[in-house]
């Protein structure tokens, strides 16, 4: 077979691999691959590719309705365990997001920076994913060992068709919720004197603030564009497409960091149904 041409079509290769390790593997090659040729003044093509409705995934974990994830205590060996499986299994999802992104949306005209952003995020989410395993196995497990939420998708097939929506819920209201709880993560490791899995949590929290601004910066670009107002269009899209409450205490100085006001998100913090219980402790669900 021979090697992707475009940036589409590298997007899809990534997402029709199954393998975590080896998924995130490609993802980093051809992120390498794509900025070297910027680096060198002769950008690969983005190119136009028909990306699967749903990523190609591994045999396991299990993916169980979030209701049927088992609820674990985070202060116990196996609730730690239970917590690290629940990032990894998110920072995979967050892979195929982000290359999903650039391949879904190859009919909107947009600017190369758009897809340098959103391939710098695959790139790091899966340096993340690989993080978490790495956490795993030093305590005796693995990705997919326990299992894990089944509706981690739903927000790109909802907006599957809609390019403002999907920065609205992914990156705005998804990755931002990160920035709310990986604080108390970090502080759960900590308690637990793991070194390791302190260092992995503080580098996902650092890099997830520019995933959370890459998704604002580009969709009040394209509300410019559109000449919408973006509060308005980012409340309309969130209750459009969002399935949940927008749930308090909210991180707001790093949600400023990236771009996100506080009467983007507060106004929906009330007006919203709040979501079934998870059973597990992160929020990208």
């Amino acid at each position: 077979m021979s090697p992707p041409a475009t940036l589409a079509e590298m997007a899809v290769e990534v997402l029709t691999t199954a393998d975590g390790r080896a998924k995130t593997a490609l993802s980093r090659r051809h992120a390498a691959d794509w900025f070297a040729a910027r680096a060198a003044g002769q950008p690969i093509p983005v190119g136009r590719a028909e990306p699967p409705l749903r990523p190609a995934r591994p045999a396991k974990p299990d993916l169980l309705p979030p209701r049927d994830v088992p609820r674990r205590r985070p202060g116990t060996p196996a609730g730690r365990i239970a917590l690290l499986h629940a990032v990894a299994h998110i920072e995979l999802n967050a892979v195929d997001l982000h290359w999903d992104i650039v391949a879904r949306f190859g009919h909107v005209p947009m600017p190369l920076g758009f897809y340098d952003d959103w391939v710098k995020a695959a790139d790091e989410e899966s340096k993340h994913f690989n993080l978490m395993c790495d956490c795993l196995e030093a305590l005796g497990s693995h990705y997919g060992a326990l299992p894990a939420h089944a509706g981690m998708w739903r927000a790109a097939e909802d907006t599957v068709d809609d390019l403002p929506g999907r920065l609205a819920v992914v990156p705005m209201v998804l990755e931002a919720r990160g920035l709310d709880v990986t604080p108390g993560m970090i502080e759960v490791f900590r308690k637990a004197g793991d070194t390791g899995a302190i260092a992995a949590l503080e580098v996902i929290y650092a890099e997830e603030v520019g995933h959370v601004a890459y998704g604002s910066k580009w969709f009040n670009w394209l509300c410019g564009r559109a000449g919408t107002d973006p509060k308005d269009e980012f409340h309309a899209l969130v209750r459009r497409y969002f399935h949940g409450a927008l749930k308090p205490p909210f991180n707001e100085e790093k949600r400023a960091e990236a771009g996100l006001p506080p009467d983007f998100y507060w106004p929906l913090a009330e007006d919203l149904s709040p979501p079934a219980a998870t059973g597990a402790p992160h929020p990208r669900s």
